[in-house]
């Protein structure tokens, strides 16, 4: 290893730690030791502190313990010219300028409250661009990309690219693999994140560019997200650093792209970048570590050029990379599927209420269809004025030898993704309710409605090639046209969903597992049956066994129930058998219809979690998308905590929307009957379906009776709503 590029490393973290220091005393002397410190919103106190070491930095005084470590770790002063280059005091050296460079931007959120954005997408207009740390709403919903693969890793960029135009080709790289982009630091007065946005370029979370900051300790934030993800998905417990480093290097593909001149603190931050096997990759010529060891591959490589340093960074990482050339003008890749098209930019629209927008794709013969075949029936958008609304309908038909009509609302889903892809095209909602919005930019590029086509037939090969044999699609604009496919929709979707809401869990002999989140959380196993939904909400038993005749070795796989154990609580021998070897011993049974007794294990990826209220003899559940508190005590970010990483925890459950108003939702707790208090926003989302349960139920107005935040937030503050109501869980059987 170079003297040279380890001296420099060494002396930044010198540099660093003692710049932790002055900084910590100075917020002595202006603020009481015991003035609260840390990241907003988030359960993670201070994230590589508390993950690395166990150790919850809450005030001031909390900082004092760190920073000891900080400084113990520093390798002596390098002298004398006998002085040998190992890689360990480099790598101490470099967590040492990691813990302090928390440190620093900890005390910059105590000193500047309002200098980062709290929020997804940089406020470009406001002049705030950088968002700092994720909170862990915005970290949980990023978090499940890379649980289920559509986002393969990350680049940590920092400092600034020779020109605006090469930044924008750099990111763009990126983006159509799919992977997010996490950016820092400054170099000659600019940022890679200044230069996207004078080359137009959208940054933030939705398009995959997370801005944390200007500085080069604002990297923090990225070994901060990573540590996160291993102790929300993989359940590594805060203070085990060999797993969390480990669990880094072998799950979490991301690494380094140092664009300008590497001093002495981009040297610390490098070299702690190693310790989770994270590689650095240089557009300067900077002294290379080349032999394997921490990371996968290579350590440091340098001089690479900006239009190869994407491939190769992801060669060095040994990142498995599929990248789709579709044959259309614009880029394409997951990583548009959160760009916005805004007002200002808008050319046209169909859906979102300004005109009817429906999608639906059906099963047909071998004979019927052409493969290939793109009609569009109508006016393109070329023929629509800027700032009009058009009706369209998106008719898919597929033929194939495995192919079965159970199939089509699989496919169907993938139309909002797919067209999402698409750089400056937007889609939001699926059915009969999707609305696209397409960009000025994309028509200046040349973009047809009939390129949306080209996509869904190049994608439904490649994704769904094993069960297809045929595309052909069919794209109306002209009203009528539309009106129809819409009126023929509807009834396909009644049917499709009767299948589903119709079924039993008698009804069948065999569930699907769902292990598609085991990739982060290795003991989770969900199992789906008709009335047990995935808790992440994206899979019911219909999908799964689908899923499973469409990729017969894939997640969704079929678990014989066997003997049933205990018909009240739901649990089954074969069922038990499937659990306790997909989790390699760890979880030896559980209940489908409890969340008090043995409930089923729980993942970071839940859409919403149960909790009881031993003083109201009820239950609450809050989904992902409230940020408030609850009557629990804890918010969804801390219950997610506490429950993920595929945890049991008696008392908790994971659960998806959907499944609250199934039949056997806690069936054996008492069911939907138990349910005291959820936000408001959840509630009225589902109201027709509580109307519809309760009823069944016997009480036919249950949603009247559930409080929300508007009631209270408290245990206490609750109980006097469900006297006065009559809530019928203060009449059932007590919980505990």
């Amino acid at each position: 290893m170079s003297r040279l590029i380890a001296f420099a490393a060494i002396q930044g973290g010198y540099k660093v730690v003692s710049q932790a220091e002055g900084e910590y005393r100075k917020a002595l002397d202006t603020y009481d030791a015991s003035t609260k410190v840390g990241f907003p919103n988030t359960a993670y106190f201070l994230p590589v502190i508390y993950s690395l070491f166990g150790i919850k930095v809450e005030t001031l005084e909390d900082m004092k313990e760190p920073l000891e470590i900080a400084r113990g770790l520093l390798p002596p002063h390098i002298k004398g010219k006998n002085w040998l280059p190992f890689l360990g005091p480099l790598l101490d050296a470099g967590m040492a300028g990691i813990i302090s460079f928390e440190i620093i931007e900890a005390l910059r959120y105590l000193n500047e409250p309002d200098f980062y954005l709290h929020a997804e997408d940089p406020d470009i207009d406001a002049g705030k661009i950088w968002l700092g740390a994720a909170d862990d709403t915005i970290f949980r919903k990023r978090g499940v990309e890379f649980v289920d693969g559509s986002a393969p890793g990350f680049a940590a960029i920092v400092g600034a690219a020779p020109s605006p135009e090469i930044a924008k080709m750099i990111v763009e790289d990126y983006q159509r693999k799919g992977l997010y982009m996490f950016l820092a630091a400054s170099h000659n007065g600019t940022s890679v994140t200044e230069q996207l946005i004078e080359a137009g370029v959208q940054v933030g979370w939705n398009t995959r560019i997370a801005t944390f900051g200007p500085y080069i300790s604002s990297a923090v934030f990225a070994l901060g997200f990573a540590n996160r993800v291993a102790m929300a998905f993989g359940g590594v417990q805060p203070g085990d650093y060999k797993k969390i480093l480990m669990y880094n290097k072998e799950r979490v593909f991301a690494f380094v792209n140092a664009l300008g001149d590497v001093g002495t603190e981009w040297g610390v931050a490098a070299a702690g970048c190693v310790n989770w096997g994270f590689p650095t990759i240089a557009d300067t010529d900077i002294t290379q570590i080349l032999p394997t060891g921490i990371c996968t591959y290579e350590h440091v490589v340098s001089p690479v050029s900006h239009d190869e340093i994407c491939q190769r960074s992801v060669e060095v990482r040994g990142l498995k990379v599929t990248v789709s050339e579709i044959d259309i003008p614009l880029s394409f890749g997951p990583a548009f599927e959160g760009e916005r098209v805004r007002g200002a930019d808008l050319h046209c629209q169909t859906g979102g209420g300004k005109a009817q927008c429906t999608e639906l794709v059906k099963m047909a013969e071998m004979n019927e269809i052409e493969d290939g075949k793109i009609e569009l029936i109508g006016p393109d958008i070329t023929d629509v004025k800027e700032g009009e609304a058009f009706p369209l309908g998106i008719y898919v038909q597929i033929a194939g030898r495995e192919f079965q009509t159970d199939f089509e609302p699989i496919i169907e889903r993938q139309i909002h993704h797919l067209t999402n892809y698409i750089q400056y095209v937007m889609h939001i909602g699926q059915r009969d309710i999707a609305w696209i919005r397409i960009s000025k930019a994309a028509m200046e590029k040349g973009f047809s409605l009939k390129h949306i086509g080209v996509v869904l037939h190049a994608k439904f090969h490649q994704d769904f090639g094993n069960i297809l044999d045929k595309v052909q699609i069919t794209l109306y604009t002209k009203k009528k046209d539309v009106d129809a496919l819409t009126k023929r929709a509807r009834g396909e979707y009644a049917a499709r969903d009767g299948r589903v809401e119709n079924m039993k869990d008698e009804d069948v002999e065999t569930y699907y597992s769902c292990t598609l989140c085991q990739s982060f959380a290795p003991n989770h196993v969900c199992s789906v049956s008709p009335e047990r939904t995935g808790l992440c909400g994206a899979y019911n038993w219909m999908d799964c066994k689908a899923a499973f005749e469409i990729n017969p070795t894939g997640p969704n796989q079929p678990i014989e129930k066997g003997e049933c154990i205990d018909p009240v609580l739901g649990q089954w021998k074969g069922v038990n058998d499937f659990v306790f070897k997909a989790s390699r011993g760890n979880v030896t049974h559980y209940n489908f219809y409890s969340m008090l007794i043995d409930p089923m294990t729980t993942c970071g990826c839940c859409e919403c979690i149960a909790a009881m209220l031993p003083s109201c003899n009820g239950v609450m559940t809050v989904g992902r998308d409230y940020a408030g508190e609850t009557p629990c005590g804890m918010k969804f970010t801390t219950l997610a905590g506490v429950m993920g990483g595929g945890a049991a925890s008696p008392g908790f459950v994971g659960h998806s929307k959907y499944n609250i108003c199934q039949g056997k939702f806690i069936l054996g707790d008492g069911g939907l009957l138990r349910m005291v208090w959820m936000p408001k926003m959840l509630k009225e989302e589902l109201k027709e379906r509580i109307e519809k349960r309760g009823a069944e139920m016997g009480v036919p107005d249950l949603y009247d009776k559930i409080a929300d935040e508007t009631v209270g937030i408290t245990e206490e503050e609750i109980m006097p709503f469900l006297e006065k109501v009559g809530h019928p869980a203060l009449k059932m059987d007590p919980l505990v």
